[in-house]
C-alpha cells in the first residue's frame, strides 16, 4: 500500500494538492518561497516602505524608547539611545514640543574575512509637553547610552494643578 492510497481526495496525479512545483522537489525551498511570500503580504501595508529588519531593527518607528515622567517642579525625559555618542544626538525645545533627533553609523571592516557591514539609521522624536517651561533651564545629560532631559516647570505652570476631592 502507497502513501497515495491513504489520502482521501482521489488517486488522480492532478488533483494531489502539493507545495512543491514539479521541478522543485526540496521542502526547505519551497518552505523559503512560501516565508517570503507570507513576509511580502504583511509589510504591503507600509506604503512600500519596508520597515528595518534584522541588526538594525532598533531604528523602527518608535526608536528610541523614551520614558517621561511628571511631578510638581519638572518633567524628566529619558531615552534609551545605546551604542550612540552626545555628538550623534540634538536636543531641541520650541514651542512647548521636545524634539531629539540622531543618527547612528556603524562601519564594520575585517579584511582578513573579507567582510564589511555598514548600518545607517534616523530617528526623531517629537513630545509635546503641554507646560510651560523654563526654557534658559533646560538641562540635558547624556552617559553610558541614556539621555536625560529635565525641564523645570514655571510657577505659573506649578499652580495650574488642582487637586479634586473625589465623592463617594
Amino acid at each position: 500500500m502507497s502513501v497515495r492510497d491513504l489520502i482521501p481526495w482521489g488517486h488522480e496525479e492532478s488533483r494531489v494538492p502539493s507545495l512543491f512545483r514539479d521541478n522543485e522537489r526540496d521542502p526547505f525551498l519551497s518552505l523559503h518561497r512560501e516565508v517570503n511570500r507570507l513576509f511580502d503580504d504583511v509589510f504591503r501595508g507600509f506604503d512600500g516602505r519596508l520597515p528595518s529588519l534584522g541588526r538594525a531593527s532598533s531604528f523602527g518607528g518608535n526608536w528610541p524608547s523614551v520614558e517621561i515622567s511628571d511631578n510638581d517642579k519638572e518633567i524628566k525625559v529619558t531615552a534609551e539611545v545605546p551604542g550612540m555618542d552626545e555628538k550623534d544626538i540634538e536636543v531641541l525645545f520650541d514651542d512647548g514640543v521636545l524634539t531629539l533627533r540622531g543618527e547612528k553609523r556603524s562601519e564594520t571592516e575585517d579584511k582578513e574575512r573579507q567582510f564589511s557591514e555598514r548600518t545607517y539609521g534616523r530617528f526623531e522624536r517629537r513630545i509635546p509637553l503641554g507646560y510651560e517651561v523654563e526654557e534658559n533651564k533646560i538641562d540635558a545629560r547624556f552617559k553610558n547610552g541614556v539621555l536625560s532631559v529635565t525641564l523645570p516647570k514655571t510657577v505659573k505652570a506649578q499652580s495650574q494643578a488642582k487637586r479634586i476631592e473625589i465623592k463617594s
